[in-house]
């Protein structure tokens, strides 16, 4: 059995495509897999569990109905979707792992992370980061009324188009010197990450850097079996 490993869905009411091919997916693909692993930024925006929008619950009943047949998902927070939270993942049958963690399967390690806090030249977008990661933050966020935060939300998407629109795409990568230190802290030899929408497998003496790919006009999955890592993707419809 296989161990599947995305990022960067970004599922939101705006392209139900994008959320068909995921319900899809759970429902063609994973249902095979052992394990599903989700390395943030399953939603576009998630502003709390108390949700119950029509496209998040189906996206929740899809996740529920592939743990209920036996495989087991693993859910780390994005940039986006860090107010995911224990609701949803007993809802979902999913597990929340930290933002940085060591994964084991096949006899293949690695360091599984967002990617987001590796952008360390991005300094605008890190100050944001660590305020909106603060146990105190959340929880002011969490108890707001549903619809402020619906808007706020919108706002915070259309704050972050503007700023993207202004940024070089060296500062929206990840910094050397970042992943540098992350090795050197896991002692890892393997890190797969999401977060900058460049998919690619990069290679040196020391480490194997694996980005996984965004859903937006292809759907893309990284597959671990007993022979390795290979990643592919396909249209979305």
């Amino acid at each position: 059995m296989s161990i599947l490993f995305v990022s960067d869905l970004h599922l939101s009411n705006e392209r139900p495509d994008i959320v068909r091919a995921f319900l899809n997916f759970l429902d063609q693909r994973a249902i095979a897999a052992k394990a599903l692993y989700i390395l943030g930024d399953l939603f576009e925006a998630w502003i709390g569990d108390d949700d119950t929008s029509k496209i998040f619950s189906e996206v929740k009943q899809g996740l529920r109905s592939l743990s209920d047949r036996g495989v087991n998902i693993f859910i780390q927070h994005g940039n986006r979707d860090f107010l995911l939270g224990q609701r949803f993942m007993q809802e979902t049958g999913s597990t929340l792992l930290p933002d940085e963690y060591l994964f084991d399967g096949y006899g293949f390690s690695a360091l599984l992370m967002h990617g987001d806090s590796l952008c360390t030249d991005d300094l605008d977008y890190q100050r944001f980061r660590r305020k909106s990661r603060h146990p105190v933050y959340k929880w002011i966020l969490n108890n707001l009324p549903l619809s402020y935060r619906q808007n706020l939300a919108s706002k915070w998407r259309q704050q972050s188009a503007d700023a993207n629109s202004q940024k070089t795409e060296s500062i929206m990568d990840v910094n050397q010197q970042a992943v540098a230190r992350i090795t050197q802290k896991y002692e890892i030899t393997r890190l797969i990450h999401g977060h900058t929408h460049r998919p690619y497998i990069h290679k040196s003496d020391i480490l194997e850097r694996i980005v996984l790919g965004d859903w937006y006009d292809m759907g893309w999955c990284l597959t671990l079996t007993e022979d390795g890592f290979k990643q592919d993707s396909w249209p979305i419809l």
